[in-house]
This record gives structure tokens, sequence and C-alpha cells, in this order.
């Protein structure tokens, strides 16, 4: 699988922060994370060979506005990160992120002292952000969100004073695990995240696993083609994110999880997933966190199984690379299958998909779900757009005409 788009996304942005150079192996070669590295580069960092070298809390101000591409992740950290230290800077993206809600972010950060200008009072971007001179700061956000958490800990550390920061659901925890690697000292104290300002990270090697989300894929296709048996290698496990395992499980999916162990303080292991019978079941309240990425996929897999299958809290869908809870439900009707929406989700009753097109809509993991649907459709299916794939997964078909080989 391609390495972890969350860590290595974050490998790039602490390092290139810290103090001394880091190896990174198993970075994401992917049109987000390209994205991020060059906007770290137009901040001063050097990354050469796999190589990251640290500006030691030193960032540069741009010439030119940094340009995040599709990714969200890579513009909310980055306006965390431009928050605590004393540059100006642009962040925009593309059609499609320019779109998106930055408030969940641009307040916290505005409260602990910074000036950001933005669309709509600093809800949409570009985002303009003014840095420097940070004050310590309690926020118990409505939403879990690693986004907003890790772009609040990376502000901290240009601040005097002491971030609390509490979430409905545990979100995940990349970022704790690889600060507290860099030197960052952090404490969960009833439910909240608290961390000293101020603190110094050094530069810390990072063997970026798998990505779950990637593999969330090939673990729906074998679970619902016949006669299929397939290992997926060294792909992360970190608790906070294998929602989707349990999700399988749930409904009656045969997956094995192998040679665990740990990897750069992630825990990591081997997939074997064989095809399986599958019935509806319902997902929602603490899982949905840890699995909202794969709940495209996942609906592919409840439209194979028996029964109805429901997603609920998961209003997130909306606010994604697209409304997936519109986007997910459209693919299904699409091909025949039976699938509406929710306020908080979709529900999707298991009937056999024919063929048809279907539409990316821009969205990367909608255009993977529809080529996973093409698998088991009764006809040939169409995606348009399909060159999305390359925002998380450059080699998806690639991969997925050798497992069908």
């Amino acid at each position: 699988m391609p390495g972890d788009k969350s860590i290595s996304h974050r490998a790039l942005i602490f390092n290139g922060l810290a103090h001394g150079s880091a190896k990174v192996t198993g970075l994401l070669d992917a049109l987000d994370v390209q994205a991020t590295m060059r906007c770290m580069q137009a901040l001063g960092v050097r990354v050469e060979h796999g190589i990251v070298h640290g500006t030691g809390h030193t960032l540069a101000t741009p010439r030119g506005v940094l340009d995040c591409g599709n990714s969200g992740t890579g513009l909310r950290l980055l306006a965390g990160l431009l928050a605590g230290q004393p540059v100006r800077a642009v962040l925009t993206g593309d059609e499609s992120l320019v779109e998106r809600p930055m408030g969940r972010v641009t307040e916290p950060l505005r409260r602990m002292g910074a000036r950001i200008d933005g669309r709509e009072q600093g809800a949409k971007p570009p985002l303009t952000v003014h840095g420097g001179n940070l004050s310590g700061l309690t926020w118990d956000s409505p939403i879990a969100s690693a986004q907003v958490k890790s772009c609040l800990m990376l502000a901290n550390l240009g601040a005097s004073g002491e971030l609390r920061y509490r979430e409905p659901h545990l979100s995940r925890d990349h970022s704790e695990r690889m600060l507290g690697a860099m030197g960052l000292r952090w404490v969960r104290d009833d439910g909240w995240l608290v961390v000293d300002g101020g603190q110094r990270l050094d530069a810390q090697d990072v063997d970026v696993p798998g990505d779950i989300s990637s593999a969330a894929f090939f673990l729906v296709a074998a679970s619902i083609v016949p006669g299929s048996e397939l290992l997926l290698e060294h792909v992360g496990l970190n608790p906070t994110r294998t929602g989707v395992l349990d999700a399988l499980a749930a409904m009656g999916a045969d997956i094995t999880v192998q040679a665990e162990r740990v990897v750069s303080g992630e825990p990591v292991g081997d997939l074997l997933a064989r095809h399986a019978g599958l019935s509806g079941a319902r997902i929602d309240g603490g899982l949905i966190p840890r699995l909202i990425d794969e709940i495209p996929v996942l609906a592919v897999a409840a439209a194979c199984a028996a029964g109805e299958t429901v997603f609920a809290d998961a209003a997130e869908l909306r606010v994604k690379e697209s409304d997936r809870a519109a986007t997910t439900v459209a693919l299904l009707r699409a091909l025949g299958g039976a699938a509406e929406e929710r306020p908080d989700g979709l529900v999707v009753e298991g009937r056999p998909l024919r063929g048809g097109a279907v539409h990316a809509c821009g969205d990367h993991r909608i255009a993977m779900a529809g080529c996973i649907a093409g698998l088991v459709a009764r006809g040939p299916v169409t995606v348009y757009e399909a060159q999305h794939v390359a925002t998380s997964f450059p080699s998806f078909t690639t991969l997925l005409d050798a497992a069908r080989a």
C-alpha cells in the first residue's frame, strides 16, 4: 500500500519546523503530499533525497502564495504552523478546497491572538495568516478532528501559555505520537489534551507505514469478490484509524491481522482478507471518526451485504472533497443500488449492482469506490474523472489490475 497520507503530511511539516534533519522513508508520492512539500520548501525547508532539513523553528516568509492543492490536512496544519511563527503568508487551494470550512481552525487561532483574513470572515480560503505573539488557549471542540487538534498543537509551539484541547471522541493521534517522539511533552487530563507552549522539536526519522485508508479499498474488494484472498503488507494499524476493520468485522468480513509490530511509534501489521458473505450493520457514534474517509467504499460493501446498513453521526461527510453523503448515494443509485441520504449520513440496502456510469465529482475516494463497485457489478462500470485518484493513491489502478490478474 502507498504511504499513509496523514503521517506523510506530518513528517514533512513537523520535521521542517524542527531542529536537525530527519530521513523519511515511504513518504506518499501523491498530489496532496507533493503540495505540502512545495509549501514547506517555500517556507525555507530543504527536502533532498528523502531527508528533511529542519529550520530550527525559524520559517521564512514565502515569496508567493502557498497552494495546498486539494489537501484540507495540508492547509489546516499549515495555518497553525504559520500562526505560531512571525511570518505572513497566504494559503489557498483548488476549487474544491477553497469551499471547505476553515472556521473550525481560524476561530480558535484568532482566540490565541493570530490575525487571519479570508473569505466569509475567514471561514473559506484563501486565508492570509499574520503569525506570532500567541497565547495559550482552552478549546472544547464541537467536532472530533485531528486536523483541528494538530493545527492548534502546531500554533502552540510558538505561543506562551498552555493549550487545553478536548473533543467529543478521540480523533486520530498521529500528531501526539510523532510530536512526542520529537520531544514535545503532553498529557491527557480527564479528557483534555494539555500541552505547554513554546516547546522545542528535534527532528526524528520516520518510516511511513502503508495507508489503511487506501488499504480499505482492497479489503472491501477481497471481501465482496468471490474466491478472493489478498495479503496487504506493512499497513498502519493505529487504533484511531482502524474503524474500517471494526466495521467490516461487524458486517461479517474475514480479515486477519498478522505480524503486528511497532514502526516509528506507529502500530503496523499485515492484513489477510478473504471473500465472505456480508450482512448489514449500524455504523455510528465513536466509530465514525475512526473511519470517516472509508465510508464511500464501505457503502459499496453495504450494497453487497444482506439487509440494511446505516451510517449515522457522520455529518462530517458533507464537508469533504465532495459532499460524500450525496456523492456516495449518487454512485450507488447510478449502478442500480438502493441508498438514501440522511442529514447525518446515509442508509444502504443490499441489492445487486448493475453496470452504469458514475462521476467522481472531483473526489478521489468516490472515484476509487466506483472502481471497486465495478468488480462486482453485472455490467461494465465507467468512472468519470478517475484521474482524481492521484490525489492520494496514484498507483491504485495498477495495483487493482495486478490483484485481479
